[in-house]
């Protein structure tokens, strides 16, 4: 009775070679040269046993040695050699571009395909495994195919064309050999069928490996602060205690592969020695006669024959791993993508920026809902501010104006058509934002304040850099603007970061803005000339600003206070203090802190 477990596993496999094969497909033509390359390969070396065959017959034959002849079928030999190499060298070159390709080809579909995957994935996956899906897994299939073409083509060409030759030499032997060696397959399919788990468990585990080494180098400050060192070092060694164990599985039970092939392998060749050196004396039910040399033909031909099936078998047990592998990295480009623009969509070239959101409705998780019944209309060039205590919806409302998350029920307008009508792309490109979380690049200062317009020039550069008031500190650098920084600004100040993010919108200043926390890593001083900034920045445009500081938003034309997903309180700044509600209890609360 068969294991439908198992068969599921055979069909998953199954699956993903078809689709690697989908993959290499687009190559057909230099996998046709390498196969083309193979053959010539083959050919050459199996014409030298025969002629050493027949050399060995001049020099044991009856008369004198034939030494003119054994000086041509010495050339012949060598010559065989040379183009040999030289075959087998431009094969392995088509291979490796191959196998190039189809890596590439691989890496950049399932890159593509983060990019098109809804911010839920990443906010909820883990980002170092998809790091070890896209890296790792990715170099352990790579290895698995090249391994593949170089091996599979030469073996299966090897084991055809030594049948044929044996054939001609001793008919009954070759028949014997064909039967009994395929046994070496059956063992290696055995035990390769229980490796492929155990190599798709050492890629997970790699995966979770990753993942905290990954989280860790990110926070090391944070760690080392609550002085977790131990704590980190104790879940590390015990993920990386079940990568090795699942390597060791992996590896224990792929490296009986080889072994019992060869053992099957060389029972087969002692009993062709034995068999064929009988023939050379006695010829049986009138089987064919075997001279010394066409028997030291004959063995090198049972040699080349058998060592494919070695080869083959090794290859099969590192392509385990290797289609282990590639179902991890389909598994990423398998992923729900984002919902495609309708075909209608219409492209926002430049939003007055009206914004009106109706009976919103959203939630992360259906059984927790978050805002509900959300409405609010936002005219052209107003500033509204958003505020309330942590956990009340000011960002997952930001998610939405943006379309990284769609709504659930009701609608969100920007100048009277749905968002969910318009292109995603030309919808943020009407927006401008600045985060508490800065991210910039690595590169040079100019290369990040230019990040959504490449093509600006050094003066627009600086021009908006001096209106972020970031001038002073970036001429301070050793290099100014052409100045690199490390990989998310990690020689720089989270002020100096927040600055240049602060520039970055500047520079390129679209219709409506998000601000959210954008100087909550600047001191008190900065911040002054920056709300100075803002105000420029803001001026005409509609602008969104989420803020726990609520000294920063007594300009603001009007202020949302949220609670539970809900507006509970809706008005300026000095309505809201008259109304001695939530938002006058949040004020006072900070005027006092910040007093005493």
């Amino acid at each position: 009775m068969s294991d439908p477990k198992n068969n599921g596993t055979k069909d998953y496999k199954k699956q993903t070679l078809k689709r690697i094969l989908t993959y290499i497909r687009p190559q057909w033509a230099m996998v046709l040269l390498s196969l083309l390359l193979a053959v010539v390969s083959v050919v050459l070396q199996l014409l030298i046993p025969i002629l050493i065959g027949e050399g060995v017959d001049r020099i044991v034959g009856k008369g004198a040695v034939d030494r003119n002849g054994l000086w041509w079928i010495l050339a012949g030999i060598l010559i065989c050699i040379a183009a040999t190499a030289l075959a087998q060298w431009l094969m392995n070159h088509i291979n490796n571009v191959i196998t190039y390709r189809v890596v590439r080809d691989l890496r950049t579909r399932a890159f593509h395909h983060i990019h098109e995957l809804p911010l839920s994935y990443l906010d909820t996956g883990s980002s170092g495994d998809t790091l070890s899906r896209l890296i790792t897994d990715v170099e352990q299939f790579s290895d698995g195919l090249l391994l593949g073409f170089t091996q599979l083509f030469s073996g299966v060409i090897t084991i055809a064309g030594t049948i044929v030759f044996m054939l001609t030499l001793q008919p009954v032997i070759t028949v014997i050999v064909v039967f009994f060696t395929p046994l070496s397959f059956k063992v290696a399919g055995l035990i390769s069928g229980k490796s492929y788990r155990f190599f798709k468990e050492q890629s997970e585990s790699r995966g979770s490996v990753t993942d905290l080494t990954n989280e860790m180098l990110g926070n090391l400050k944070v760690v080392q602060s609550f002085g977790r060192e131990q704590a980190v070092m104790e879940e590390f060694e015990n993920r990386n205690r079940i990568l090795g164990e699942n390597s060791l599985k992996a590896t224990f039970i792929s490296s009986l592969t080889n072994p019992s092939t060869r053992f099957v392998n060389t029972l087969i060749y002692n009993g062709v020695v034995f068999t064929g050196c009988l023939l050379c004396f006695f010829t049986p039910f009138g089987m064919k006669a075997l001279s010394i040399g066409q028997l030291t033909s004959f063995l090198s031909y049972v040699k080349q024959y058998s060592q494919p099936f070695n080869d083959i078998t090794a290859v099969i047990t590192e392509f385990q791993n290797a289609l282990a592998s590639a179902a991890r990295v389909f598994e990423i480009i398998d992923a729900k993508a984002e919902p495609s623009d309708a075909p209608d969509a219409a492209v926002m070239a430049h939003a007055e920026g009206r914004v009106a959101l109706k009976d919103v409705s959203f939630s992360y998780l259906p059984e927790r809902p978050l805002i509900e019944n959300l409405s609010v209309d936002v005219a052209a060039g107003r500033r509204i501010a958003i505020v309330g205590p942590t956990g009340c919806g000011k960002t997952t409302l930001i998610n939405l104006l943006m379309r990284f998350y769609d709504v659930n029920d009701g609608a969100i307008e920007v100048d009277g058509t749905d968002i969910r009508q318009i292109r995603r792309s030309s919808l943020r490109s009407n927006y401008g934002m600045v985060l508490q979380d800065t991210w910039l690049k690595a590169g040079t200062v100019r290369e990040n304040i230019a990040y959504g317009h490449p093509d600006a020039s050094l003066e627009e550069v600086q021009a908006a850099a001096k209106k972020a008031h970031a001038d002073g500190f970036i001429r301070r650098m050793p290099k100014g603007y052409d100045t690199v920084i490390e990989e998310n600004g990690g020689n720089l100040s989270a002020g100096q970061k927040q600055l240049l993010c602060i520039a970055r919108v500047m520079l390129d200043l679209p219709p409506i803005l998000i601000l959210d926390e954008a100087t909550s890593s600047i001191d008190t001083r900065t911040e002054h000339h920056i709300q100075r900034a803002f105000d420029e920045m803001m001026r005409g445009r509609t602008s969104f600003i989420v803020a726990h500081r609520l000294s920063t938003i007594r300009d603001a034309d009007e202020i949302l206070v949220m609670k539970d997903g809900h507006i509970i309180e809706q008005g300026d700044h000095e309505t809201l203090l008259s109304q001695d509600g939530f938002y006058s209890k949040l004020y006072h609360a900070q005027f006092e802190r910040t007093a005493s």
